[in-house]
Formats: structure tokens, sequence, C-alpha cells
């Protein structure tokens, strides 16, 4: 038997697990894909059992490796994407959490970031992370959680615990507790890494009263991080790549060069710009973020998050009835000729990327005796685009290239109104690759990377390919009164909680 040909790619988003296997020319030839529970403690509390978690990455993968029938034996390495920003605890000797995964989408520490914020350390976190001062990131988690876990803090400080996201705790079991590690992607969305000099920042750290004891070694997106433990599949497998999903994402995507741009549509929408090898710091509330560092350089972005996408979708089905299905949004947009004036802004969890306000709720406008569920769908799916083109706005006010083309992955990149939606509102070609299961792609490539599957990113460029392109033709006027409409209701909504 030769060299084993095929990686196992295991992408752990917030509403779902998948695992895919992928051979030598990026083509998935086996899926597994689980759901697992959200849980709400309070208004604006999200959180997930780590045990759950776990469960569904170690069944998924077992299930794809047995659809892909080729063995553990015929997996070169496994390649980790995950939800970012996500942030657990767990003892060093037991493995066991402490508390439940508080998520990327809690809010519960909007009070201590609007604290620190008036204290002045806005400033200081910007130029060290490229982040805002936002309870989105997993600084004031982590605090939260050790001063709310009885003798957690004091456990932290005699070693006994450790922090990581998802993809540190996967990796801290899938190794069987041998190796406490996580990489530069997912260490950059802490608030406590320095990404200018590529370090946990013990200023940062004191900051938010996190001990540099808990944290992980930080290592490059392709690298031997470790192997499996004996037991877990039929034959020990390294595990040679990791990345957060949205920059597993733009690798997937082979956004290797400045001005190239990927848009994510899953729980939120995230749009990231390649700026190279120098870091942009935004004026307009955008982050910087490292995109992936291969070989000890690191190759940035620019980040626009959305907090709310598919969540919108989901609510319209499983909050208020309006769908039965996820898919029917596409044919009942086409059901109207327009949304009837009717604006939806999605900020469920608060708002994301250029205005990040946590406390602002979502709202409706427009609402009238003849607006249908018709109107509603297509409504969700429009606050999709005018909050990616807010985004784009923004980049290219902080000097980032206008992107002439935008490539869409994600749940909702299969929906073919929203695309051609897109391209209209954006006045850009929108293309959408012959695999949309890129956020595992870009896992999988950095895995691949690291034990020769392929052998540079030239190698992985001539993989990714374009199943179809969408091309404007929306006229100016019309684009320029749904972009009126659309920033009134934003204004709207943002002087409601102003008011609150």
């Amino acid at each position: 038997m030769g060299a084993p040909r095929h990686i196992l790619a295991i992408d752990q988003g917030t509403t779902s697990t998948r695992a895919v296997v992928f051979d030598a020319l990026g083509i998935p030839v086996a899926m597994s894909q689980r759901e697992f529970a959200q849980h709400y403690p309070q208004s604006g509390w999200v959180e997930h059992d780590p045990e759950d978690i776990w469960r569904d990455v170690l069944a998924t993968a077992r299930e794809a490796v047995g659809k892909s029938g080729i063995g553990a034996e015929g997996i070169a390495a496994i390649g980790i994407a995950n939800q970012r920003e996500t942030a657990l605890l767990w003892d060093r000797t037991t493995g066991e959490p402490i508390y439940r995964a508080v998520v990327w989408q809690d809010r519960r520490t909007s009070q201590l970031c609007a604290k620190l914020r008036s204290e002045g350390n806005e400033g200081l976190v910007m130029r060290r992370t490229g982040l805002l001062l936002e309870p989105y990131f997993s600084a004031t988690k982590i605090a939260w959680i050790l001063d709310h876990v009885p003798d957690a803090r004091s456990r932290a400080a005699d070693g006994m615990l450790a922090f990581g996201t998802i993809d540190s705790f996967l990796l801290w079991r899938l190794t069987g507790g041998e190796v406490h590690a996580t990489d530069v992607t997912n260490a950059s969305r802490t608030s406590l890494f320095d990404i200018h000099a590529g370090c946990w920042d013990q200023e940062l750290c004191d900051l938010f009263g996190v001990p540099m004891s808990v944290l992980p070694e930080v290592h490059d997106n392709s690298f031997l991080y470790g192997k499996t433990a004996p037991g877990l599949f039929d034959a020990e497998i390294p595990i040679t790549g990791i990345a957060g999903d949205q920059q597993a994402a733009l690798f997937g995507q082979a956004c290797f060069s400045p001005g190239m741009a990927k848009s994510t549509y899953g729980t939120g929408c995230f749009m990231l710009l390649n700026t190279g090898e120098e870091p942009v710091i935004s004026r307009h509330r955008l982050l910087t973020t490292p995109a992936y560092r291969l070989n000890g350089r690191t190759t940035y972005a620019l980040e626009g998050s959305i907090f709310v996408a598919g969540a919108a979708i989901k609510w319209l089905r499983d909050g208020i009835g309006v769908i039965s299905n996820a898919s029917d949004t596409c044919d009942m947009a086409t059901q109207v000729p327009d949304s009837h004036n009717v604006y939806m802004v999605p900020a469920f969890v608060g708002l994301g990327a250029p205005h990040w306000d946590a406390d602002a709720r979502g709202a409706i406008f427009g609402l009238s005796l003849d607006t249908t569920q018709a109107h509603l769908a297509r409504a969700a799916l429009e606050a999709v685009g005018y909050q990616t083109r807010a985004l784009v706005f923004a980049m290219t006010a902080d000097g980032g290239s206008s992107p002439d083309t935008l490539r869409l992955d994600g749940g909702m990149a299969a929906n073919e109104w929203l695309c051609q939606f897109l391209a209209d509102l954006l006045d850009v070609a929108v293309e959408r690759p012959v695999h949309l299961e890129t956020t595992a792609l870009g896992a999988a490539f950095h895995a691949g990377l690291a034990v020769g599957l392929w052998s540079d990113l030239d190698a992985l460029k001539s993989i990714w390919a374009a199943r179809d392109r969408f091309m404007p033709s929306m006229d100016e006027e019309r684009r320029s009164k749904l972009w009126q409409g659309w920033q009134e209701a934003v204004g709207k909504t943002l002087t409601s909680t102003a008011r609150a």
C-alpha cells in the first residue's frame, strides 16, 4: 500500500459538527454531520456542552472515515477548523470542563467590556490585537468563568486548569491529553495575543484578569501538533492543521493574494479581505486578523463580522414558523417582486461590524396588513446583502482593495436568489465554488501542506474551481434606493437602543 493520500477534516461549527474526507484533488469523498444542542440560560447568554461537541466530533470523524472505505491507515493527516472565540476551561488532570463552553455569540460580559472601554483601554487592545473591546472575543469569557466557578481562580493559579478555544480542547482530547496548543488564528481572537509580536501578551492578560498559566502554546496553521491517542481510530493519525473557521474558509477559497475576498454565510456572516503581510489597522471598526501563518510568516486580513445571517432564517423556521425548511426562502423570495419596503435588522444578539452595538436587538420595519410570509423571508435574505455591503464599504475606506470578485461559501451560499442579490447589491461578480465545504477544505489544505500531500500554495490554487458566477444586473438607482432604506432601518434600530 502506498503513502496515504487522503485528509480528514473536522469542521466544528456553532450549530453542527461535520467531518469530511478529502482526496488529493480536494474532492470530498465522504462526509458525516450532526447538529447539537444550544443552551440559553439567560437572555443574551449562549452555551455549548463540550461533551456534546467531543461526542459528535469523534462520531462524525469515525463515520466519515468508515464511509470513505479507506480506513484510518489511508488518512495522511487530520485538519481542524472550529467556531472561533468560544471559550472553555478544563481540568488538566481529568480533562473535564469546569463549565460549559461560552459561545462567541454570548453577550454576558457586555458590561465588563463597557467598563474597560470607559477606562480608555480599547486603544491598547486594538493596537496589540487588531480587535475591539467586545464580549464577542474570548478574554472576558475566560475571566467570567474564573470568577463564577468556585475555586477556579485558585486552581488556575496552581496550574491545574487549561484554557482553550474549541480547537485546543479537541486537540487535547484527540491526543489523550498530551498536547495543549492552538494556532495563530484562534489565538488572535482571544484579545490576549499580540498579532505583531506573535505571542501572548502579559499586559493584556493582566488587563483582563487571565493568568498566562492557562494559555496554550501557539503554532503555525500547518504544523505537526501531535497524533491521535491509541484506540480512537484503527491507526494513529497525525494532526497537522488547525485554523479558525473563517480563516480556514479564506484558505479553502484559495484567497492567497492581497485584494482577494471571501464571505461565509452560516449562522453569522464573516467577510475576510486578504491584505498581505502587513496588517491594516481599521479606522472603521473592522478587525485586523492573521489570515494564516506558514513557515513563521503571517498573512493578514481585514474582517467584518455579522452576528446573524443564517440564524435569522433559523428564527423564521423555528421561532415563528414562517417557513418549514431553510431552502424555502429561495422560492419565497421570487414569489414577490420586492420586499414591499419591509426591512429586517437581525440584531438578535447585537449588531456586529461596523456598528458593534452589543445592546441592539432585532427589529422589522415597514409591516402592513398586506405583508406576507414571502416578504418576511425576502427581507431576511436581503438583510444579509445589506450587511455585506456595509462591510465592503468599510474595508474600502480602510484602504483595502475593493474586491472585483467575492467568493461565497457556507450553507446560505446554496441559495441562488441570495447569490444574485449579493452580486446586484455589491455590483461585483460573485463566485460560488464547486464544493461549498470550503471551511473543511481549508483545514484539509493546512494539514496536507504539513505532510507534503500538496507542495505549496500554487498547488492549492490549481485545485480551486468556480461552479457558478453571478453577475450584477441591478441599475444604480434601485441599488441606491434599497440601500437608503436599509440605512434608515439600522438608524432607527440604533436610536431605539440608545433610548432604552
